[in-house]
């Protein structure tokens, strides 16, 4: 839920009050995906919230804020899979 997500970004609650306490997830194919978007973020304007590291879940992640202050997760979860279009695909 989202208080996991901001309590996983370590995101202040002031910072949280900003933007609806609504966290955007990204899911990407790659731990090293994960890395390339943070990077292009940060690159961006972006302030990085959470370094990109693995989970306790099996996955990896990282938070940011972007210039308007919108808070994102840009995730790798091994477990589920993307499609063509990069769409996830839930295990059967």
């Amino acid at each position: 839920g989202i208080a996991d997500a901001l309590d996983d970004a370590k995101v202040a609650l002031l910072e949280q009050r900003g933007n609806g306490g609504i966290v955007v997830a990204q899911n990407v194919a790659s731990e090293a995906e994960v890395d390339a978007v943070m990077a292009t973020a940060e690159a961006a304007g972006a302030r990085i919230l959470k370094q990109a590291a693995k989970t306790f879940w099996g996955g990896y992640n990282g938070y940011f804020a972007d210039p308007d202050g919108h808070l994102w997760e840009i995730a790798f979860n091994p477990h589920w899979g993307l499609d063509e279009q990069g769409q996830i695909k839930l295990p059967e």
